[in-house]
């Protein structure tokens, strides 16, 4: 049998669900760049793909065309109907369908169902004859092809006996001559390719569904209204109407399935006949005669158009049967198989192997480690790619049949992995983006700053001398002295206010140096006036301090931390200083154990003049300062306060991370 190219996948409609993979006995099925491609050598037509798909993206090959070439022709052609036609056609009489069959133009309505019992009567002789020989039915193409391709050594356990299309047609062929043309009418896809085979090449012209059928008597506008009821050519079938349904083929050759015995056994079904195979091969089923159908009967088969069940279409096949033996019986076709005794209904069969290599263990654990399978506990053998096992798919993946991407849980774990690291990129996004705002917020506030303080300083430094010397004017005066005294103080304080708008407006370059970040530390503790009831502690973690910064702007950061934190703790308390290196990175953390922050300020603290001080004790600047500066250092500086006591200890914790590279030289 040949059904290469009999079925195909329409990409546009195929959604990847891997069902079709899952259904297919012979995994036939290849995923690749996300599409599900048959693979035709190794394909059996038994069409299973095409039946479980719901998005009816398999499509199987027309061929209507042939048929209709047959019937313009000028040779006779023959119409052979499989015995499952009752359970397909329910909706008019068995007679309306043959006289419909008749005007489409073929010349011979026959059933198969009289091959059929030919077939069966010949498989009654072959086990009456054999002793400890076994067999392997062959009445299923599908069947007939998976053994060829995947258990070779077997073929010679196929019964050497043709299938009941093959039968009729040699049938026909004896009754009518050579040059009647058979075209095979029925439930399955394989049915297409089995014509094919070398070994039985000739009988048969061509294979068209039932499904096919019925759309060339729509297009052909034949309806049954419209047709003299027919019966079937003769010779008719008997008990062999039922081979469609599942161990119909030992009724019809009163062959019995003996539990007891267990000389005869009966599987249909995708699960099932794959499993009573490799038991025939392995030897644990020491059947004489294993029949097995890849469909649970061909009335399930896949080349029918009925949605009915199972049982519903066992009966109507049934009903048939029963009906046409009650009526004519003695007209139906086992008074003539005498006439067919010398018929050769015998037929060989040929290997072509379809296995593939079976990997090694450590090429298997190799593929399985890179779905994230690396222990026994990973391996779900959930089924959704398609294979039972993990193990499989990963000998699929081997073999070029399966990809990676169709573990789902790998996907999904790989789908939340990316997930988590967008979250992280949102997150850092937004941080950056608020860092972005606050830079541009901040040089705005450094040329408003710059224009102020240059508009300002020099008026002020006018102000501030004549107040000077009014006080060396008035030195007797104790009334002037304190005005004038109150008047050189705030400019001097208005001055300062000015020095530090310059200072913030100044911090748009960074003059990177490599230096000690302990030195660095050592020199803004001494910066910075520490009351003796502030303890100092200095941690440092460093195995190599140097950095490349600006030391003056890192210096002035830790001074002003230091100088908040001194601030924080009026009645005294402890100021950490520590440093520390996270992977390329090197931290710089300030801790207090003063008053805390509250929550409400905590987000204002970066701001240009935001200050919890007491007038006349902050501008406002040094932490906004301190921000612009870490950022164009490309770091990143945080906070965390409590200043709640029921909730803890109180105090602040500045953390400023800063960029680090390995250097060699340094600047103290």
């Amino acid at each position: 049998m040949r059904p290469n190219g009999f079925i195909k996948t329409v990409t546009e409609r195929c959604r990847v669900c891997y069902t079709c993979v899952r259904e297919c006995p012979a995994k036939a099925i290849r995923i690749s760049e996300g599409q599900a491609e048959i693979v035709p050598e190794r394909c059996i037509g038994c069409g299973n793909c095409v039946r479980v798909c719901s998005q009816n993206a398999k499509e199987v090959l027309d061929t209507t065309d042939i048929v209709r070439s047959l019937l313009d022709g000028s040779d006779k052609v023959a119409a052979c109907v499989a015995p499952s036609f009752p359970a397909e056609f329910v909706e008019y009489d068995w007679r309306r369908l043959v006289g419909m069959i008749r005007a489409l133009g073929f010349d011979i309505v026959a059933e198969v169902g009289f091959g059929a019992d030919l077939v069966a009567r010949r498989y009654h002789e072959l086990l009456a004859k054999v002793n400890k020989e076994r067999f392997i039915a062959t009445s299923c193409p599908a069947i007939v092809s998976y053994v060829e391709r995947y258990f070779p050594d077997l073929v010679d356990k196929l019964a050497p006996i043709v299938s009941p299309m093959i039968a009729s047609a040699r049938v026909l062929h004896r009754i009518h001559s050579r040059d009647v043309k058979i075209v095979f009418i029925g439930p399955c896809i394989a049915k297409k390719g089995e014509g094919d085979n070398e070994d039985i090449h000739g009988e048969v012209e061509t294979a068209i569904t039932f499904v096919e059928l019925r759309r060339m008597l729509t297009e052909s506008d034949i309806t049954p209204d419209a047709v003299e009821p027919s019966d079937f050519d003769p010779p008719h079938a008997g008990t062999g109407g039922l081979f469609s349904i599942s161990r119909g083929l030992l009724q019809s050759a009163d062959i019995h399935e003996d539990l007891i015995t267990g000389e005869v056994v009966a599987a249909e079904g995708r699960t099932n006949f794959v499993g009573a195979i490799k038991e025939f091969e392995s030897g644990a089923l020491n059947a004489k005669l294993l029949e097995v159908l890849c469909c649970n009967g061909c009335i399930m088969g896949a080349g029918m158009s009925t949605d009915a069940p199972l049982f519903s279409r066992r009966s109507q096949v049934s009903r048939y049967v029963r009906g046409r033996m009650d009526t004519e019986g003695e007209n139906l076709g086992p008074d003539r198989l005498g006439e067919f005794d010398d018929l050769d209904l015998t037929r060989t069969y040929t290997p072509s192997d379809q296995r593939l290599e079976v990997p090694f263990e450590e090429e298997i654990r190799q593929i399985m480690a890179r779905m994230g399978k690396t222990t026994p506990e990973d391996e779900l053998n959930c089924g959704a790619c398609g294979y039972d096992t993990c193990r499989e798919h990963a000998i699929a993946i081997f073999k070029g049949l399966a990809e990676n991407e169709m573990c789902l849980p790998n996907t999904i774990e790989r789908l939340r992995s990316t997930i988590d690291e967008l979250a992280n990129s949102n997150n850092e996004l937004a941080s950056v983006q608020e860092a972005l705002m606050q830079s541009e917020k901040l040089a705005s506030m450094g040329q408003l700053a710059a224009g102020i303080a240059h508009e300002v300083n020099n008026p002020l430094g006018v102000v501030l001398m004549y107040a000077h010397l009014l006080l060396d004017e008035h030195k007797d005066n104790q009334t002037m002295q304190a005005d004038l005294s109150m008047i050189a103080e705030q400019a001097d304080r208005c001055k300062k206010i000015v020095a530090g708008l310059l200072n913030f407006a100044r911090q748009n370059k960074v003059l990177l140096q490599t230096v000690d970040v302990r030195h660095l530390v050592e020199r803004g503790i001494k910066s910075v006036t520490i009351p003796e009831n502030i303890k100092v502690v200095a941690e440092d973690t460093l195995e190599t301090p140097t950095i490349e910064v600006d030391p003056d702007q890192i210096l002035q950061v830790l001074t002003n931390l230091i100088s908040n934190s001194v601030a924080a703790m009026p009645d005294g308390g402890t100021l950490t200083i520590s440093t520390s290196r996270d992977e390329d990175r090197i931290k710089l953390i300030v801790s207090d154990t003063g008053v805390g922050i509250i929550k409400e300020n905590l987000k204002k603290i970066f701001e240009p003049f935001f200050t919890t001080k007491q007038i006349g004790k902050g501008t406002g600047l040094g932490l906004a300062v301190t921000y612009g500066i870490v950022k164009m250092h490309r770091g990143d500086i945080s906070v965390e306060s409590n200043a709640d006591r029921q909730a803890g200890p109180t105090g602040t914790t500045f953390t400023v991370t800063l960029p680090w590279q390995e250097t060699t030289e340094t600047t103290p």
